[in-house]
Order: C-alpha cells, then sequence, then structure tokens
C-alpha cells in the first residue's frame, strides 16, 4: 500500500500543470484604460491580441483598441497614410497590457501618393 501510494504521488508531482492563459479584453474602445478587464481564455486559445486601428488626419484622427484571445497569431501591420491597422500578439498571462502598438502616420507615403497621383493625372493629360 505504501508503494502505491509513493508511486501516486511521485505521478502527481510529476504529471504538467495545465496553465490556463489570462488576456486583457475589449472591443473598438478608444482608449487603452478602457481595456483592462481580464478573461480567461479558453483551452485552446494560446495567444493574447491587441488590434490598434487609426484613421484620419490630425485633429480628427480617431483611435480604436480591440484586445482578446486568440486561436492563432494573426500579426498584421498595414499603414496607408490616413489609415492604419496593426495586430500584435503574446503567449503570456496579461502580456498584452500596452494599447500602444507601432503605429505611426508616414507622410512619405502620403507625399508619395499625391506626386503619384499627380503623375497619372498629367500623364493622361486631364
Amino acid at each position: 500500500m505504501k508503494a502505491f501510494l509513493v508511486a501516486l504521488l511521485a505521478a502527481v508531482l510529476c504529471a504538467q500543470q495545465a496553465s490556463s492563459l489570462f488576456c486583457y479584453t475589449c472591443d473598438n474602445e478608444h482608449s487603452n484604460w478602457n481595456c483592462l478587464k481580464t478573461y480567461k481564455c479558453e483551452d485552446h486559445e494560446k495567444f493574447c491580441t491587441t488590434t490598434y486601428s487609426s484613421a484620419g488626419v490630425g485633429k480628427d484622427m480617431g483611435y480604436r483598441i480591440t484586445k482578446k484571445c486568440s486561436v492563432d497569431c494573426p500579426e498584421t501591420n498595414v499603414n496607408f497614410g490616413i489609415a492604419s491597422y496593426s495586430t500584435k500578439c503574446c503567449r503570456t498571462s496579461l502580456c498584452n497590457f500596452s494599447g500602444a502598438n507601432s503605429i505611426r502616420i508616414s507622410y512619405s507615403v502620403i507625399l508619395l501618393g499625391i506626386v503619384g497621383s499627380l503623375f497619372c493625372v498629367l500623364r493622361v493629360g486631364l
């Protein structure tokens, strides 16, 4: 009986513990301060994601933040000058705290778009 208990104790101590992933969650919030609610992810969700989008110019710039648990890691970084979209992911509990991903408006991209458009208009002769 003692041998059985020792073997059972050894099996319990060597067994891998299931660790739950916790992420901050929110949906289309204007501020990261509104994204501090924690959520226990499902067992198949292995990533915390933060999606940050912006649109507009100057004072009229609008920002949106979405945080959630995810099965996969859809990292993206798209910048169209007046609109941008970025998704970052991480794998440890509460790692998606920051709402500031590296999205910045690129004035050189805007200038390149304007020059390209002007070139096309002049080439067509309008």
